[in-house]
C-alpha cells in the first residue's frame, strides 16, 4: 500500500478528525487521529496492520505488545501477520503493567506497537516494562507517527504514516486562547 491508499482508508473511516482536542499526552491539537474508527473495520485493520508488519518481517519477532487501549488491536493483527504471540500492557495504579497472566521471558524478542505516536510516552513505558522482564524491545511500530519523527525510542521505529501535526502545551494553545472548547477523545485521563 502506498501513502495515498493508507490515507484513503483513514479518511473513509473518518479516523482523521479536526477540531480542538486534548491528546493523551495532555497537549492540545486541532487534529486527532482516532485509529479506533479505522480499526472497527476488520478488513481495513488487517490491511494496515499487515502492511505495518511487513516492516518487521526480518526481525524474528517472538511477541508483539501494545499499550491498552490503542495498541491492543494493532498488536493482535501485527502478531497475526508475523506469526508471533500478541499481548498488551495496561495501567495498574498508574503504572504500565502486564496483567491477565501475561509474562515475558529473558531474551525474548519483542516488537512494541501503538496506533498513534505523539510524544511516545506510552510506548516508552512499554519498552521499560519489556526490559524489566529481561526481554528485548527490538523495534517500535505504529500506524501513525504524528510527531514528525521527533521521538527517539533508542530502537528502530517504523510507521505507516508520518505526519507532522502541531500540538501545544495547554497554556500555549491558540485554540484555548480563542475560547474554543476542547474535547478529549482518547482513553487515558490527564
Amino acid at each position: 500500500m502506498d501513502t495515498n491508499e493508507i490515507l484513503t482508508l483513514f479518511e473513509q473511516s473518518e479516523a482523521m478528525l479536526t477540531g480542538h482536542f486534548i491528546l493523551t499526552s495532555g497537549r492540545h491539537s486541532d487534529r486527532y487521529m482516532q485509529c479506533a474508527k479505522l480499526l472497527q473495520y476488520p478488513d481495513a485493520a488487517e490491511k494496515v496492520c499487515w502492511e505495518l508488519a511487513e516492516k518487521f518481517k526480518d526481525m524474528e519477532i517472538e511477541t508483539v505488545i501494545g499499550p491498552a487501549l490503542g495498541g491492543i488491536l494493532v498488536s493482535y493483527e501485527v502478531a497475526r501477520a508475523l506469526k508471533a504471540r500478541s499481548i498488551f500492557a495496561e495501567r495498574e495504579n498508574g503504572v504500565m503493567s502486564l496483567r491477565r497472566g501475561f509474562a515475558l521471558k529473558p531474551g525474548e524478542k519483542v516488537l512494541v506497537v501503538e496506533d498513534v505516536v505523539t510524544t511516545g510516552g506510552s510506548v516508552k513505558e512499554v519498552i521499560d516494562l519489556v526490559s524489566s522482564y529481561g526481554a528485548v524491545a527490538v523495534a517500535v511500530g505504529a500506524l501513525v507517527d504524528r510527531s514528525g519523527g521527533k521521538v527517539d525510542f533508542k530502537v528502530p521505529a517504523r510507521f505507516l504514516l508520518e505526519l507532522e501535526i502541531k500540538s501545544y502545551l495547554p497554556e500555549e494553545c491558540p485554540l484555548c486562547k480563542q475560547g474554543i472548547p476542547a474535547v478529549k477523545p482518547g482513553s487515558r485521563k490527564i
